[in-house]
């Protein structure tokens, strides 16, 4: 299929804009040949891609808020980029804006270990925040399943998670303080080093905001001493509802692992082939993580192992050794990548009360069947953060829609058992429309109305999180 011929306005304010930015920004700093700049058209939500304008890759809080300056006199869109792992599409540019990516932005600023805390840039990434203090006996606590990749900037854009947040938090409970630059160019810093600012939670606002409001450019986080030890457990089931119900049992019971991941049968298969960790080939596998000193993770398996064997586990095991141990844990967080090289497929991250686990996990199964694609489980069982994998054919006609329309099916069913759309992917462009599902059109005016405080021309990042047709509507009367 031929491609459209460029639009001739788009490409008379692509040539002002580069002037314009390469006249105080450094000339590596401005990628605009189209060659180059077909590495940004897309993030980890690879079925949908645009070239921008342009990409800025600044190394400096000035450099950014010099180029945010100039964006907005052009009245250019930008959409912030960290790594761009997204896999909600929320790094995805238009045809009519710049990419402003961070990931040059990647040192360590300041450790603070009698107050626990890391400043930051907020390119660096997330598991090299952790290599940055684990010599001390530090560790950061937020561990989403790309943390060899994902930046900073991104966890906090959509308040990412991970296998560990279950005792440990999310991104927001981990934040402390933030450097942010406006969309005009204005650095204003919220937070810091202490526990709680003071007057009102901005910082809760721009943590899960998906770059609406700014652009974070360093971040002050709450570091923590690494515990005693840790131990994995595996639990093999004979169906995924079984799995579920001994899920909820053990955060009914009052205890509480670092960690309790879900896999089916089918993720089971391909991470035990990518990995080799000796998973179970069962219907259904947990792995339970508990820490502590020797008498503490003791005491807490104990009770994990009666809870687990009223549901008559087909498999029962505890890591043999630390070599074990990580192997159980590159199958897990390999996942998403180990199933990637058997199939296209999609990721959703609907988010539900753990004890509706059994019942929607029985529904998943249901509308697989109903939409004729596989859909593969594996996820954060611990506070019901689910991963469906819907697995698709990118070369088969209709396939692509199929397979969005079973999207759209599940995570409307997370809303409706009392969830949410997201937990930590956020909702980008792939959930945008959906947002009607979950909030009334009152509960959307009032998120606008915050993005028109903070961004008040509607260019940072475009046709994101909001319903289209609003969002649009908004830019036009901006």
């Amino acid at each position: 299929m031929e491609m459209p011929p460029p639009d001739p306005v788009i490409l008379g304010k692509k040539a002002k804009l580069v002037e314009r930015l390469q006249s105080v920004l450094p000339a590596d700093v401005v990628i605009h040949d189209p060659a180059e700049t077909l590495a940004y058209e897309c993030d980890g939500l690879a079925a949908y891609r645009c070239p921008p304008l342009c990409a800025v890759l600044p190394r400096s809080t000035k450099e950014v808020a010099a180029a945010l300056k100039i964006c907005h006199e052009e009245g250019v869109p930008v959409v912030p980029r960290g790594s761009g792992t997204s896999l909600a599409g929320g790094a995805m540019p238009t045809a009519d804006s710049v990419i402003l990516g961070v990931a040059r932005l990647n040192q360590v600023i300041e450790t603070n270990y009698a107050d626990r805390t890391i400043t930051v840039q907020s390119g660096r990434t997330n598991l090299s925040v952790t290599g940055a203090v684990e010599a001390h006996g530090f560790f950061y606590a937020p561990d989403p399943s790309s943390q060899l990749a994902c930046a900073i900037a991104g966890n906090i854009a959509m308040n990412s998670g991970g296998a560990h947040c279950l005792k440990y938090g999310v991104t927001t409970n981990n934040l402390l303080g933030v450097k942010m630059v406006m969309m005009d160019g204005e650095l204003v810093e919220i937070g810091g080093s202490h526990l709680d600012a003071a007057g009102l939670d901005l910082l809760g606002a721009i943590c899960g905001s998906e770059g609406q409001l700014g652009v974070v450019t360093e971040a002050t986080l709450r570091i923590l001493h690494k515990p005693e030890g840790a131990l994995p457990i595996l639990m093999g089931f004979d169906s995924s509802e079984v799995a579920g119900a001994c899920v909820s049992d053990i955060i009914k019971a009052g205890v509480l692992p670092v960690a309790i991941e879900f896999m089916d049968k089918l993720c089971i298969e391909v991470c035990e082939d990518f990995a080799k960790a000796g998973y179970p080939l069962c219907e259904a596998l947990l792995i339970v993580e508990v820490e502590g000193s020797d008498l503490e993770i003791a005491e807490q398996l104990e009770k994990i192992k009666a809870i687990a064997s009223k549901h008559n586990p087909v498999e029962l095991r505890e890591a043999g050794d630390a070599d074990e141990a990580a192997r159980i844990w590159l199958g897990r967080k390999s996942a998403f990548g180990a199933m990637g090289q058997i199939n296209d497929y999609m990721c959703l991250d609907g988010t539900i009360p753990v004890t509706e686990l059994p019942f929607v996990l029985r529904r998943i199964g249901e509308l697989s069947k109903e939409y004729g694609l596989d859909v593969g489980n594996v996820f954060h069982a611990g506070d019901g953060n689910m991963h469906p994998l819907i697995l698709f054919d990118a070369n088969k006609p209709g396939d692509l829609e199929t397979c969005e329309a079973l999207g759209a099916e599940i995570l409307k069913l997370c809303v409706e058992v009392g969830g949410c759309l997201t937990g930590e992917h956020g909702v980008g462009i792939e959930k945008r429309d959906l947002m009607s599902e979950q909030y009334t059109d009152a509960d959307l005016e009032l998120q606008m109305a915050l993005k028109d405080v903070f961004d008040p021309s509607w260019l940072l990042n475009p046709a994101k999180v909001f319903p289209l047709k609003a969002s649009a509507t908004r830019r036009e009367a901006a």
